[in-house]
């Protein structure tokens, strides 16, 4: 166990971890948009004793914040403080267990959690297929598609908070509504077990088909962008209100609103995070003066301007 006298500034050293730990590094390459600036650390922990004793030493005396497949991610061009943890393969398996129950590694995509699903018979968990990220993040943003959200299928998960502290969170205990949790910043979900019902593979495969086909006919896939961009209201679709307000194709430097899906913002180029949530802050005030809706965003966004 790494000590740290009471009061003091963490000393943070890359031999302090069996994992790695890289000062400065550089964030764009990780994150969907392609955009933004360095974390102080990334930690790639070796496994949850690794992760367990590094933040037990640094005891929130830092920001911790966990880093997915980087999609519904606007990291700033100042770069983000603190500590960025990213769960590597050790973190990504996915194990059946019984009563149609599946053991997921919070780094593992949902279209590995999906495809184990189907391939044991578990039905109820083929529109994790359609969601960009990984177990991790969709359990803390209570992530959701076609009409199904993690709330349907969570038991419970676990969480290694700031302090080093490895708990188990039942579902009923995440406050869980519409894109958000009441995990606390820094507490970093390690794994989760989600609870389908029985199924036929071919049945759920098929089903897994149509999802995969309707996201590659109706969004912007194979560019630069980090997602469904904002919230929809109640009662409405966010990509309806970003239309009706003109702003289809809308551009700020290299960002874009996308043609094909207006719920996207997507990087032409060599867009900066500044103009891809500048853009995002210009659409927000266009459809709150023309539709008189104000419009939540989705995507998360950190770190300093």
């Amino acid at each position: 166990m790494l000590d740290l006298p009471a009061g003091a500034a963490p000393d943070i050293r890359p031999e302090m971890v069996r994992g790695k730990l890289t000062a400065e590094a550089p964030l764009a390459p990780l994150v969907w948009f392609k955009a933004g600036g360095a974390a102080d650390w990334l930690f790639e922990p070796a496994d949850v004793d690794d992760l367990c004793a590094f933040l037990g030493y640094l005891d929130g005396r830092v920001p911790i914040m966990a880093l997915g497949l980087g999609s519904n991610l606007i990291v700033r061009d100042g770069g983000v403080p603190g500590v960025v943890v990213r769960l590597g393969k050790a973190f990504a398996r996915v194990e059946a267990d019984a009563d149609c129950t599946l053991t997921c590694g919070a780094g593992a995509s949902g279209i590995l959690v999906s495809s184990t699903a189907r391939d044991n018979g578990i039905a109820g968990l083929e529109f994790l297929r359609g969601i960009p990220g990984t177990v991790g993040g969709f359990v803390r943003m209570n992530g959701g598609a076609y009409g199904r959200e993690v709330a349907d299928i969570l038991v419970d998960c676990q969480v290694v908070m700031p302090d080093g502290a490895l708990i188990t969170l039942p579902v009923n205990d995440l406050g869980y509504s519409y894109r958000h949790s009441a995990l606390p910043e820094g507490a970093i979900v390690i794994s989760a077990r989600l609870r389908g019902t029985p199924g036929d593979p071919v049945a759920i495969g098929a089903e897994m088909d149509r999802i995969a086909r309707a996201r590659e006919e109706s969004q912007p896939l194979r560019t630069k962008t980090g997602g469904s961009t904002f919230k929809n209201p109640d009662g409405d679709k966010a990509w309806r209100l970003v239309d009706a307000a003109g702003c289809r194709g809308l551009t700020m430097g290299a960002a874009q609103v996308s043609e094909k899906h207006t719920n996207f913002l997507i990087n032409t180029g060599a867009a900066t995070a500044a103009d891809i949530e500048g853009l995002g802050e210009e659409v927000r005030r266009r459809v709150s003066l023309s539709q008189g809706v104000d419009l939540e965003w989705e995507i998360q966004r950190v770190g300093r301007p």
